[in-house]
């Protein structure tokens, strides 16, 4: 007997020989060669999943179920592991196999909180009746432009103050790549003095613990909404083991932030600086900047910068810097939700403890931080902690970089002191409201920083100052509305966002998220009802998102009332 059917027989007398192919779907050896044409000599790590899902997005507008099975075999990785990522981030197409793959060219238009404010549902509707068949008009969340509201992107190229002349000429002119931008280039950086206080401190010349204490003593806090103490933070990670690594948080997805975008045009390499300053001071060599998929222009303008500083560096030795790209998922705004995107995986927030300062990237100590918290550690250490402390109103000490958009006449990132009022905010840097509407409210954090009515706009606007209202300010993301506006409705703009960015890890928000957006549209609101299921969502939600979801549904309740009595636009 042969030893193949002596196996069999061990087995109970069934044959089983065996495959001569694998289970499921084969790879599709055309599919296979495109494939590893498309990633050449790069290497086929885990943690690249994402990155070589975007090869494949960008070279044919889509990603067919060949082309996962291919990757999958390149990337010697289950298909099931690959086919989970590739749709879970919204900027990727997965096109199954009898399926036809989308037009060649898509436009998309933002449908977030600002945007609807300035008239995106017409214009939605407006282009899909007038683009031919082989336009695809998608809508989207928040592409980090509230300022130039409506906003549509054709290709990677954003068309701002949209309307469907200029969208159709973009379409029509094949406009379609990333603007070009004119910021503060390397060589330009380096005549105006940069990177000598990076120097200073490869050198020696500016002790670690100085430098440690004029972070503490300026109040730098996290930038990106959750105010956590920059140099405590530091200090934390600089206590932990080596290796250590860094992640850069510029995913900046709250309807309403564009500050990290703001600055990044202008002065990229201010904030590189600082990340290379907090790297040389908590020990660490080797940095990864999380970029949100929105900001093609920046990307293009990172790694050309980022290529002229390895290839020039200022000192003799710099840490890797890794420049990756986010898929279009809200979700990784959360720093584990982001370190997990970063390893090429879903973007699934972990439970905590440990924090990412102790287990984070790669299960390595972890700094983490927002673009524009790095993007003030050159002028602390320049210029002192007074550059900070030196300003502030009511009793609040520091400057925010306040995101304004909505019923202002001047919209955009306004850099003002810690702790003025909504109020102060549109009168001295907003040039007041647009002709014809009145101040009825806003949001001081974006989405989920709930509402606030014009009767609390002399609330001042800093971290700790809003909570007893039932808001916060997060980011300082402020959308402002007028008497033309309905805050139930607003609401339900951004649950519904929620909604879609949901990641289905856990039952109260994915269910929570959903069952509100049903209640919410309703003529009559139970608020009973809502207060429950916010309260679940609030206790029992893994992360920042479920639970600061319900924030404007309680605002509304709390304070816009008469609206419920009225009902609102469905």
């Amino acid at each position: 007997m042969s030893d193949q059917k002596l196996s069999a027989t061990k087995a109970g007398n069934k044959l089983k020989l065996p495959r001569s192919v694998g289970k499921g779907r084969q790879v599709d050896a055309k599919a296979l060669t495109e494939i590893q044409a498309l990633l050449g000599d790069e290497a086929r790590q885990r943690d690249l999943l994402i990155e070589h899902l975007h090869k494949i997005q960008d070279t044919y507008q889509h990603i067919s179920a060949a082309h996962l099975v291919a990757l999958a075999r390149e990337m010697k990785l289950s298909k099931a592991e690959v086919y989970e990522v590739a749709t879970f981030y919204h900027h990727f197409d997965v096109i199954k196999e009898d399926d036809a793959p989308p037009p060649a060219l898509t436009v998309r238009v933002c449908e977030s909180l600002t945007c609807e404010m300035m008239g995106a549902e017409g214009l939605i509707n407006s282009l899909e009746s007038s683009l031919g068949d082989g336009v695809r008009v998608q809508r989207v969340p928040c592409i980090g432009r509230c300022d130039k509201a409506p906003v549509a992107v054709v290709g990677m190229n954003p068309i701002e103050h949209a309307d469907v002349a200029t969208v159709a000429d973009a379409v029509n002119n094949n406009a379609i790549e990333p603007e070009k931008l004119e910021a503060i280039d390397y060589e330009k950086y380096i005549e105006q003095g940069g990177y000598s206080t990076y120097q200073l401190c490869i050198n020696e010349t500016y002790n670690v613990d100085k430098v440690l204490d004029a972070m503490s003593d300026s109040g730098l806090r996290g930038l990106g909404g959750a105010g956590f103490p920059a140099g405590r933070k530091w200090r934390i990670v600089r206590e932990q083991p080596e290796p250590k690594l860094m992640a850069v948080n510029i995913d900046e997805g709250e309807p309403g932030t564009f500050k990290d975008k703001y600055y990044l045009e202008r002065d990229p390499h201010c904030f590189l600086e600082g990340m290379l300053i907090a790297a040389w001071a908590t020990g660490i060599n080797e940095v990864y900047i999380y970029l949100r998929d929105e900001y093609a222009a920046i990307r293009q303008l990172l790694e050309k910068e980022i290529a002229k500083l390895i290839a020039n560096p200022p000192v003799n030795t710099l840490p890797m810097i890794h420049l990756r790209r986010g898929a279009g998922a809200y979700i990784c705004g959360e720093e584990s939700a982001m370190i997990e995107s970063i390893e090429g995986k879903r973007g699934m927030p972990r439970l905590r403890p440990p924090f990412v300062a102790q287990v984070g990237l790669f299960g390595r100590p972890t700094l983490e931080h927002n673009m524009e918290t790095l993007y003030w550690v050159r002028d602390i250490l320049e210029k002192g902690p007074s550059c900070l402390t030196d300003h502030g109103r009511h009793d609040r000490v520091g400057l925010r970089s306040f995101s304004v958009s909505g019923r202002v006449n001047k919209p955009g990132v306004h850099l003002a002191p810690a702790g003025i009022t909504m109020r102060e905010l549109i009168a001295e840097y907003c040039d007041g409201m647009q002709e014809g509407h009145e101040f009825y409210g806003y949001f001081p954090g974006g989405a989920s920083g709930g509402i606030l009515p014009a009767s609390l706009g002399d609330v001042p606007l800093d971290f700790d100052t809003l909570q007893p209202h039932g808001c916060f300010i997060g980011s300082a993301a402020i959308i402002v509305f007028s008497n033309q506006d309905k805050a139930r409705n607003l609401a339900v703009n951004a649950m519904k966002f929620f909604e879609d960015e949901s990641c289905g890890q856990c039952t109260p928000c994915r269910v929570g998220t959903a069952k509100a957006v049903t209640l919410m549209k309703q003529e009559t609101w139970d608020t009973t009802l809502l207060e429950e299921l916010s309260e679940v969502m609030i206790d029992a939600s893994i992360c920042g998102l479920g639970q600061a979801a319900p924030n404007p549904v309680r605002s509304v309740v709390k304070y816009f009332a008469e609206e419920l009595e009225t009902g609102g636009v469905k």
